[in-house]
């Protein structure tokens, strides 16, 4: 796993607050980091697969994990 810096976390708390997409200068503006250190953590969080873009719009992707995964694991079969 990725280890997240001050400007990863300030990104990914701004994308689950505002639960939509946002661009570089967006993120920017609501987190108060420059322009230059976001983008540097947009890619990447982009690279990890923890984001995902779209015409220059930026969004938290926090759907890999199938809803109910680790209620009931499947039983092993020996």
């Amino acid at each position: 796993m990725m280890k997240l810096n001050k400007v990863d976390e300030a990104i990914i708390k701004t994308l689950k607050t505002e639960a939509k997409e946002l661009t570089l200068q967006e993120i920017a503006d609501k987190t108060g980091i420059p322009s230059k250190n976001i983008f540097k953590s947009l890619r990447k969080l982009f690279e990890n697969g923890l984001i995902d873009t779209n015409a220059r719009k930026y969004k938290l992707l926090t759907d890999k994990i199938p809803s109910g995964q680790g209620k009931n694991p499947p039983k092993e079969t020996l």
